[in-house]
């Protein structure tokens, strides 16, 4: 009797056994669908196959027409989602639509395609933290909170089905084609900088011939946590900002451009001043110039160029006279245009200097011998008369 009964319950045994196995078959299928994904954060539903999704959301020109009369596009392109750094990690779709686990959908309450952006685009924090705290503390987020609702937020820097891979996965750089795509992803929102910046000396250098040594937007402002460019503090720090490349030696050989451009800035009124507001008070405004107010900022042109150029003396005087508007013709040539003096550039500061550092020491050193052997010969005549 009790091996019958040991008989019977084999069947449930044997069914609870394969139920654990496909329970923990879809958990680990789960965890191979998403391998980045912080577990802890994102939302533990189990995961729809991406194909389910595709079946829809492949066909062209799937729109939805939103509560305010906007379409929203509803089409995923297969091969860009796959060839994303979302579909090379197996990211599946219910990782980041959490609400759409099943079909029929539930209905949406967003009323426009803007309101779908800012409200989804907090789902990024689950795999991404670190950007999405610095992000927090931007002017962009700041914005936001203030209600300007076109303010970026991620997606729309970052297409989540199409973004291509950014940073290399060894070293964390910037990818080639990541860079040279970054002016125009600014562009988006920033179309008229982007334009000025475009035609400036590094502008043209990116994109019309690809050199990857000049900076771009974030080289200047930052990724996810930009700060406001209009404040003091910014404009105080400026000639430091320059200088990440304008004192790099390796990268100045090789363009033949000076490294003393901050040193020279630093030793003169103006930057000495800019100097101690940047240490002492950064968030002070100082009325001297900064490296931004004489090259411009996003029309940075070369020092030679004809129209713009403040090699020239005409143009600089320009520059000169927002400042000191009765600078005359001659008032540039006290500049030394962060040049060190030498026999080749300005060859009498250069002469007065040196002689000087000879004149100086002799004058000095002729002025101690004479206190020292005054002092002697009185000591001597002291000593002298003390024997008499």
């Amino acid at each position: 009797m009790r091996r019958l009964k040991i008989a019977q319950a084999l069947p449930l045994l044997a069914g609870i056994v394969l139920v654990a196995l496909a329970i923990a078959g879809s958990r680990s299928q789960t965890v191979r669908a998403a391998p980045h994904i912080n577990q802890v954060a994102a939302p533990n539903s189990q995961q729809v196959d991406n194909s389910v999704c595709l079946a829809c959301h492949s066909r062209p020109d799937f729109n939805l027409t939103m509560a305010n009369g906007e379409d929203l596009s509803l089409t995923i392109n297969p091969d860009k989602f796959s060839q994303s750094v979302h579909g090379e990690n197996e990211i599946a779709c219910t990782s980041c639509h959490t609400d759409f686990t099943g079909f029929p959908h539930p209905e949406l309450k967003a009323a426009s395609p803007r309101e779908i952006a800012t409200t989804y685009y907090t789902t990024c924090q689950q795999c991404h933290a670190e950007q999405y705290d610095k992000a927090l503390d931007s002017v962009h987020q700041r914005a936001l909170a203030g209600g300007q609702t076109n303010a970026a937020v991620c997606t729309d820097c970052h297409d989540p089905h199409e973004q291509t891979r950014i940073t290399n996965k060894d070293t964390g750089e910037v990818l080639v084609t990541a860079k040279l795509h970054i002016p125009q992803t600014c562009a988006q929102c920033h179309s008229g900088i982007y334009d000025t910046y475009k035609y400036s000396v590094h502008g043209a250098a990116l994109t019309e011939e690809g050199n990857l040594d000049v900076p771009t937007c974030i080289d200047c402002h930052g990724v996810h946590n930009i700060q406001d460019p209009t404040t003091a503090q910014f404009r105080n720090e400026t000639p430091q900002l320059c200088a990440k490349c304008h004192a790099n030696g390796t990268l100045m050989r090789a363009y033949g451009l000076s490294t003393n451009i901050l040193n020279t800035y630093v030793a003169d009124f103006h930057g000495t001043t800019v100097t101690l507001f940047e240490k002492n008070s950064p968030d002070q405004p100082t009325n001297k110039p900064v490296c931004t107010d004489c090259h411009g900022i996003h029309d940075i042109s070369k020092v030679d160029n004809l129209q713009t150029g403040i090699a020239l003396k005409q143009n600089l005087l320009i520059k000169c006279q927002r400042c000191h508007p009765d600078a005359t013709a001659n008032f540039p040539d006290a500049w030394m245009s962060h040049y060190v003096a030498s026999p080749d550039n300005f060859p009498l500061v250069y002469y007065v200097n040196l002689f000087y550092k000879f004149f100086i020491p002799a004058v000095l050193g002729g002025m101690a011998v004479f206190v020292v052997t005054d002092f002697v010969r009185r000591w001597i005549e002291r000593r002298k008369g003390a024997t008499h």
